[in-house]
Parts: C-alpha cells; sequence; structure tokens
C-alpha cells in the first residue's frame, strides 16, 4: 500500500507541476495579450491563476485521497484462526494429491498407513509406550543382559530359556520410560 501511495503522491505532484505551468503559460499569454493593462491587473490575475491552480490540486488531492481510502477499505485483512474442520480438509486435500501422484501398490498402502483409525493408534502408542528412549534403553539392556546372562550360563553349564533377554528388555524398557518422565518432570521440555 505504501507504493501504491508515493506513486499517487508523485502523480500528484506532476499534475500539479503541469496545472501550475499551463495557468503560468495562460497569465503570460494574457499578460502578452493585454499590455495595456496596470501592474495591479497583472498582479490579481497572477493571485487568481495561482489559487485555481492550488484549488484543483487540493481538489486532485482529495480525490486521490478518496479513492485510497476506499481501496484500502474495500478490501480488509481479515485475521481468523484455522478451525479443525479447515485443517482437515486442507489434509485430505494434499493427501489425495499426493496419493493420486503415487503408483497403485503404494497408493493403496498410503491408504491403508493414513486411515484415521490406525493415525490415531499409532500417536497414541508412539507418545506412551513406544517411546524412543524406551526401547533404545530395552534394546541395550537386553543386548548386555542376555551377553551376560549367555556367557554365565555356558561357563556354569546351565541352559537358557529365552525369558532372559524379554526380561532384561522390559527392565531397560522402564527405565526409559522412567528416564523420559523425569526429564519432562524437571526440564519440562518433551
Amino acid at each position: 500500500m505504501d507504493k501504491n501511495q508515493e506513486r499517487q503522491n508523485i502523480n500528484l505532484n506532476n499534475s500539479v507541476e503541469l496545472l501550475q505551468q499551463s495557468k503560468t503559460e495562460t497569465i503570460e499569454a494574457n499578460q502578452k495579450s493585454t499590455v495595456e493593462s496596470s501592474p495591479r491587473d497583472m498582479e490579481t490575475r497572477a493571485e487568481k491563476a495561482k489559487n485555481e491552480a492550488l484549488e484543483t490540486a487540493v481538489s486532485i488531492e482529495s480525490e486521490n485521497n478518496e479513492k485510497y481510502k476506499q481501496i484500502k477499505h474495500s478490501s480488509p485483512v481479515i485475521k481468523t484462526s484455522i478451525c479443525k474442520k479447515q485443517k482437515e480438509a486442507s489434509y485430505m486435500q494434499i493427501m489425495s494429491h499426493v496419493q493420486n501422484e503415487l503408483n497403485p501398490g503404494n497408493r493403496i498402502f498410503s491408504k491403508l498407513i493414513h486411515n484415521k483409525m490406525i493415525e490415531k493408534t499409532s500417536d497414541v502408542i508412539g507418545n506412551t509406550i513406544a517411546r524412543p528412549n524406551a526401547l533404545l534403553l530395552g534394546s541395550f539392556f537386553a543386548f548386555i543382559f542376555s551377553l551376560l546372562a549367555y556367557t554365565v550360563s555356558k561357563k556354569i553349564g546351565y541352559s537358557m530359556s529365552g525369558f532372559e533377554t524379554i526380561a532384561s528388555f522390559i527392565f531397560g524398557w522402564s527405565m526409559g520410560i522412567i528416564f523420559d518422565y523425569l526429564k519432562v518432570l524437571f526440564t519440562g521440555k518433551k
């Protein structure tokens, strides 16, 4: 809008200058035609011409200001928040557009994965059970404790049942969950 206003001001200044030039040219022409006029008559005519030029310039400026106000008020910027329905509609439109560009096999898989029920279930599991730190620590503990249990049982002569790996994973996973919740509790960041 500022650029438009600057352009209007430049156009206005140019039109005022042109009006003043035309008025001064008419004054000079009148002065040449009326050689017998007194100096007072010439001064009053010059004053009248200047006043007319200023009045026309003011009227042009007021018209431009009114046009600018109309333009400014005709297209108001409305700041609204996006509601849930609009987000869902936009999401569905983007998903259908992207899925149409996939090959048939990937399109079917994408539709299956992006089913609302599967997405909600995945989000819940990802936020509660399958936390990255929990899975990492569970895997680490399962590896370390299984390795230790295997070496100890091999030395002593016991056979392993297979539950050792599961138990050590559950222990490591629970340590990871506790770590995540303590981190959120003390730092406030996820």
